[in-house]
């Protein structure tokens, strides 16, 4: 890391470091907050922000059945997220991976068996975080506790899962060491300082409004580097996290992983900016703007979902249907992707109903069956699929 070019950056100072007989440099990141000059373009990002949370969170407190669409929205984040950090694994991969089955031929890109793990980790550990910050707020062991659950069984579960390092670690190309690292977090000592006071942040008194709160944190535990693995889905799932324990989204439907992935060099130039010469402004306008372009677009999503789900219902209630055919089809908004013995399962009914309950969801037209296997054949709900994926784009 060349210490040139963050010396004189306001936003933290350099400590130096040996690792191996080798002298580094490392970029320490002051306690937050930092001072923050709002213009005009800022104040419309925030309130733009805001807006649009505010619209999403309010469509969340009418949703009769809310997690039947909060489960695919979760899932979407944990397969773009994980993406930044180079899994292959699509949704539809996540799905029939989740549900123990193979890969489906002709669909999505299924990826590496470890690669839909990691992605299946990501779930669990937000779905576990999000049922966790309902009765205690984020905090440093709540932290460990996830990272445990990111790490278990995949790479990098050799690296101290759910215990922040203890050893410097850096970032740069594959196969740099320290001293040509693009960027040195903050060594142990200093990094395990650095945390608590970001979890002192986190329970204190609210200075800014609490989007941009979220901005600076997300970058503050970038900056910082706890673990020897995992930082940047620990560090956006505590977006997720923090949206919820803050109160600011009635329903987890709030993801920006989407808009990190779709501007993935940006988001990393704006985050470093910061750390360089304390362009908080730049990096603060780029998060709020990704807050509001999500908002809208899941609160389109859901409603696009919760109009397909009265559709189907409508639909199968003038076929005559029973009520195992319509929670089936309910079931198809949490899980598009099904076979008859996961029907059988879900339902507590018996292999032949759950055959006949397939058999009409398909002749509707609702589901599809892919592949021409006959044993355990699984079935796709398409359209739901499409909606969740932005017609492929996962």
């Amino acid at each position: 890391m060349d210490p040139e070019r963050f010396k004189n950056s306001p936003a933290g100072g350099l400590a130096k470091g040996n690792l191996g007989g080798r002298d580094y440099w490392a970029f320490v990141p002051n306690p937050l907050p930092p001072r923050l000059e709002p213009d005009i373009e800022l104040m419309n990002a925030l309130s733009d922000a805001d807006r649009a949370v505010g619209e999403l969170s309010g469509l969340g407190r009418t949703m009769a059945n809310p997690h039947l669409f909060v489960h695919p929205f979760i899932r979407r984040e944990a397969v773009l997220s994980s993406r930044i950090e180079g899994t292959r694994t699509g949704i539809v991969g996540l799905y029939a991976y989740e549900a123990g089955q193979p890969p489906l031929p002709g669909l999505g890109t299924p990826g590496l068996e470890t690669d839909a793990q990691e992605v299946l980790n990501y779930v669990r550990a937000l779905e576990y975080g999000l049922e966790r910050v309902t009765t205690l707020p984020v905090s440093l062991r709540l932290v460990r506790e996830l990272h445990s659950i990111l790490m278990k069984g995949v790479r990098g579960e050799t690296a101290s899962p759910g215990e922040f390092r203890r050893v410097q670690n850096w970032i740069g190309a594959p196969g740099s060491d320290v001293t040509h690292a693009s960027f040195v977090p903050p060594p142990p000592r200093e990094m395990s300082a650095a945390m608590e006071a970001l979890e002192q942040y986190l329970h204190a008194e609210a200075d800014y409004p609490p989007l941009v709160r979220l901005a600076l944190t997300h970058y503050q535990f970038e900056c910082i580097h706890p673990f020897a693995d995992g930082n940047g889905r620990i560090g956006r799932l505590l977006i997720s996290l923090l949206l919820s324990c803050w109160n600011l989204i009635s329903q987890p439907l709030l993801y920006v992983s989407a808009y990190f992935e779709q501007n993935r060099a940006q988001y990393y130039d704006l985050l470093h900016a910061v750390s360089e010469r304390g362009a908080w402004r730049d990096w603060v306008a780029f998060f709020l703007r990704g807050v509001a372009e999500q908002s809208r677009d899941a609160n389109a999503r859901a409603k696009r979902l919760q109009d397909l789900q009265i559709e189907y219902r409508q639909r199968l209630q003038k076929e005559g249907a029973t009520g195992k055919i319509l929670m089936a089809a309910d079931l198809l908004f949490e899980t598009p992707v099904v076979s008859v013995p996961g029907v059988q399962q879900a339902l507590g009914v018996t292999h032949r109903t759950a055959s006949l309950i397939v058999e009409k969801l398909t002749r509707e037209a609702i589901l599809s069956p892919v592949g021409d296997r006959l044993r355990n054949r699984q079935f796709v709900a398409s359209e739901v699929l499409s909606i969740v994926s932005g017609d492929g784009e996962i």
